[in-house]
């Protein structure tokens, strides 16, 4: 029998529950700009070095391309962001900012290590709790001045538009089997997925790291479903998505949100 103090502690901790998936739900329909700063990283064609914290490796195949952006701890949060997608927009910089430009939207694909030996406001721009997006060198040059170090800008959540459906790609071994998940429509990021072999149930699965979701369990031979579930909540499910003669290293394309 529960105690009133655990009843009530209960019913808060289900209230909180409601109230996220609520704000998750509306967050893209009428979310407020929020205030951040931005730098940028380069590599030679102009976006983030691959093999990001999440996992995407070659981002150009991975579609996000050249309007990606790596995430201070707080907007990381653990990984569970990677895929989302935001707005952003130069503030408050005459000097910095370009002038009449559009936001730019832009995709989670890695993370902003924290350098706690700086200050949050000389260098440590990546450390907690300070919002902080480190963006491809184009999408940076999309809203501010290449001279720039940082800039002040405002940025909210928004849905994202993706070409195609769901890509699913193989890696792992006989025993230990391995999905990157990529393309996700809508809000980008994924909070739960399930697969399925012909001659399996529903098999849930964990995050490894990143958009990488592992299972042990040997599903090779078998065509694969797999279920896959959003942050808001919405579950897809993509019925027989890699036939049964499928091999690691493929990518093979489901639905889309």
């Amino acid at each position: 029998m529960l105690f009133l103090p655990q009843m009530v502690a209960l019913l808060s901790t289900f209230l909180c529950l409601i109230l996220f998936h609520s704000f998750n739900i509306v967050a893209f329909k009428d979310q407020q700009w929020m205030k951040a700063t931005a730098t940028y990283a380069k590599d030679t064609e102009g976006s983030l070095i691959t093999e990001g914290a999440c996992g995407y490796g070659d981002l150009h195949k991975a579609s996000y391309g050249k309007h990606s952006v790596g995430l201070s701890t707080i907007l990381f949060n653990r990984g569970s962001t990677c895929g989302a997608c935001f707005e952003i927009r130069c503030v408050d910089h005459i000097l910095w900012c370009v002038l009449g430009s559009p936001p730019v939207i832009v995709t989670a694909t890695d993370f902003c290590p924290p350098n706690y030996g700086l200050s949050v406001d000389y260098g440590g721009w990546c450390n907690f709790p300070r919002q902080h997006f480190e963006l491809s060198q184009a999408a940076f040059a999309e809203i501010a001045k290449g001279k720039a170090d940082i800039v002040p800008v405002q940025y909210r959540r928004v849905k994202c538009e993706r070409s195609g459906g769901l890509k699913f790609t193989m890696s792992g071994s006989s025993h230990f089997y391995q999905v990157l998940i990529t393309n996700v429509g809508l809000d980008g990021e994924v909070f739960a997925v399930k697969v399925k072999g012909s001659r399996t149930g529903w098999i849930p699965m964990a995050r490894n790291w990143g958009m990488n979701w592992h299972c042990n369990v040997n599903l090779q031979h078998q065509p694969l479903s797999f279920e896959v579930t959003s942050s808001t909540g919405k579950t897809l499910t993509s019925y027989n998505v890699a036939p049964q003669n499928w091999q690691f290293g493929q990518t093979f394309e489901g639905k889309q949100f």
